[in-house]
Formats: C-alpha cells, structure tokens, sequence
C-alpha cells in the first residue's frame, strides 16, 4: 500500500522472486464523505487477494494496513517510514490534533506538485519535480483532505503483535527519534521506499520470510 496520494509505481524498484512471492499492489481510492479510517480499511480489505497476507505500508499506507490488519487475518504487517501508535507522532502533529491547524492548509492547490510531494513525502522537490509528478498520482483536494485528517486523528496505541516497523534515519516526517523498536535504514528519508530500492531489495524478501516469534 503507497503513501498519501502516491500511486503504486512508488514500489516498481523493488524486486521480489517470482517463484516465491506472488505481489499485490494496493491503490487509493477515493473515501466517502465523512468516512471513518476503519470504514475506508475495511473496503480495502476486500481487494486484498490473498487469504493471510502479508501486508506492507508505506506512510500513511502503513497506518492503513495496521487498520485493515483489525479487520482481517494477516501473517505479518511491514510498515515503512510510518509509525505504528499515535504516540510516535512528532510534536507538531499531537499540536495539529488540538488545534485543528491542518484544517487550514491550502490543499485547494494540490495540483501543485511541489506543494503535494510537501504534504505527502516532507521534502522539497524542485530537482525532482519530474519524478515526483510520475509518483503521486491523486490530485484531489477531498482525497488530501480526508487523508492529512485521519493521520492526524489517528489515536492507535496498541501495536500490532505480527508488526515490523522499518524507518530511516533521516526521515523528515515521522522523525525516528520518536520511533520505537524500528528497523533503522541508515541516511534513509521518507522517500527511501523509492530512494533506497537496493536495501529493500536486499533485506525485504527476509523480514516478510522470517517467523514472527524471530523479530
């Protein structure tokens, strides 16, 4: 499952042997009005293929898999560059909540990519506006929206017992001194997904092998 408003395409370095592993990509669609997080997890649940899967998520796509693992039998849950309880939310997201400050971001210009790659990834983007703009395929202000609002009011402080939570260490968005019990990517960023393919492909095939009691 991609991040906020990033397609599946953001998973297309990532290289898993046929022969063991049958892949499934996930894609946003759009939620209805008022739709509860738990509502929207339990619609995506119904694309997944696979009886006891395992699920991976990146960003906000880690929170959603934590929400459809809830609501459905799964053998693991990856998450990355994500946070696995509210707890892990930086500062500045745990005052958003209180103050409902997100409501007021100019979302009515996401078709800016620039401004969009800010929301979704946490970084600046003029030297890869060209690659983002291939990344982040939702342009909707209802989408950003919704999205920016269900991972501010996450309130999850549970941890799944089957998780495994790998983060970068330089990760702008979900700082990994807030980052509990993590797999740390070293000079990974929130992008690393796309920026540092070769250590998921190295490592990824692994963690999803490994049983749960190991980790």
């Amino acid at each position: 499952m991609p991040g906020m408003a990033a397609s599946p395409l953001i998973f297309e370095h990532l290289k898993l042997a046929p022969e063991i592993f049958e892949v499934h990509e996930l894609s946003w669609f759009m939620p209805e009005k008022n739709e509860s997080l738990e509502a929207y997890a339990l619609k995506m649940c119904a694309l997944v293929m696979h009886k006891n899967p395992v699920l991976i998520g990146v960003s906000f796509g880690g929170i959603l898999v934590q929400e459809m693992a809830k609501q459905m039998p799964t053998r693991k849950v990856i998450i990355i560059s994500s946070v696995k309880s509210s707890k892990e939310f930086p500062k500045r997201m745990q005052f958003s909540r209180y103050t409902k400050i997100h409501k007021l971001l100019p979302t009515s210009l996401v078709h800016n990519v620039e401004l969009l790659a800010k929301y979704a990834f946490g970084e600046t983007v003029t030297k890869r506006l060209a690659l983002y703009e291939k990344y982040l395929s939702i342009r909707d202000k209802a989408y950003i929206d919704w999205s920016i609002d269900q991972i501010i009011n996450w309130k999850e402080t549970t941890v799944l017992p089957n998780l495994v939570h790998i983060q970068g260490d330089k990760d702008a968005v979900f700082p990994i001194e807030n980052i509990h019990n993590c797999i740390s990517v070293k000079n990974g960023t929130h992008t690393m997904i796309i920026h540092r393919h070769k250590w998921f492909n190295e490592h990824l095939p692994t963690l999803i092998l490994e049983n749960e009691s190991s980790i």
